[in-house]
């Protein structure tokens, strides 16, 4: 079916631009969801909107042969942020998709929603896939690990300290970790219907058995820069010292929040191998170290790493 219109939410931050180059080179036609003014791009029809403001979700819906449904609250000061952004929202996108007539709905949520005691993040994540999984269209989730890559800023800082000789890490664990042009290849594969895909829960990363530990990740980060790398572990009462100071000083900014210390701390975030995608409809080709010596070199281009 490529060739037809996706209508996307999440389109102007890393994973929706991402999916956006991808689709838009597999033959398809974009319309986005925005809050603010955006740039004419071909093949991208920007509708201006809110994932609150359910007339727009309509427009934005209306005549798409698939929803991507890539936007979400990562950072909330409260509950209610969180279940605003991961749950209404979702639940308003399902239902401006069903009032169109789009079927086909692709939503990407996160490993934390295997876990929704951990944290608010986590459970909210896991309420929106209720919602998905009961909508009664013809829906996938995708449930991504750690994303890096060219234009992230959520990793920025491990590989400015690496960029130093030292990183200081969450408390030992594992992670899955997947370069954002595949995760972006997954999710142009996963838009046109799929009958082995539906009422799917897929968890996809970069292919390493076991996935990292967060001190081998970055020394992957510091080879890629050419850098030896000490890792420093901190002990969970002192991350969550660090995220209630770092809620003090930048409030509602604070990007270390007892929220997501909670998540962090946890010691397995890697993906369920049992939920891989399908060999046949994609595989990773971006090795992780290759990756983080791209993204690497493209933070020091833009001026971000020195």
């Amino acid at each position: 079916m490529a060739g037809g219109v996706v209508a996307i939410t999440g389109g102007t931050g890393f994973v929706g631009q991402a999916a956006i180059k991808r689709l838009i080179e597999a033959g398809w036609t974009i319309r986005a969801l925005t809050r603010k003014e955006q740039p004419g791009r071909a093949g991208v029809t920007w509708v201006r909107g809110t994932l609150e403001d359910t007339e727009s979700l309509f427009t934005l819906c209306d005549g798409a042969d698939a929803v991507l449904h890539i936007a979400g609250v990562v950072n909330a000061p409260d509950k209610a942020g969180f279940e605003a952004g991961n749950v209404t929202g979702t639940h308003n996108m399902i239902e401006a998709a069903k009032a169109a007539g789009v079927r086909r709905f692709v939503h990407i949520s996160s490993l934390s929603a295997r876990e929704p005691d951990l944290s608010l993040y986590g459970a909210s994540k896991m309420r929106g896939e209720k919602q998905v999984a009961t909508s009664l269209l013809d829906w996938t989730i995708v449930r991504p690990p750690g994303v890096y890559g060219p234009g992230d800023t959520e990793m920025l800082d491990i590989f400015r300290m690496a960029a130093k000789g030292f990183a200081l890490l969450p408390p030992r664990g594992k992670v899955s970790l997947i370069h954002v042009d595949d995760l972006a290849r997954l999710l142009t594969a996963l838009v046109p219907a799929h009958e082995d895909a539906t009422a799917q829960i897929y968890e996809a990363d970069d292919g390493k058995p076991g996935g990292w530990t967060h001190s081998g990740f970055a020394r992957a980060i510091g080879w890629g820069m050419g850098k030896r790398v000490s890792a420093l572990h901190a002990p969970k009462p002192l991350l969550f010292a660090a995220a209630y100071g770092d809620r003090m000083l930048r409030k509602h900014k604070a990007k270390l929040t007892p929220d997501r210390a909670s998540y962090l701390s946890h010691r397995d975030w890697t993906i369920d191998p049992a939920r891989r995608p399908p060999a046949a409809l994609w595989q990773p080709q971006i090795d992780t170290r290759t990756g983080v010596k791209e993204t690497a070199r493209w933070y020091r281009a833009q001026g971000w790493l020195k």
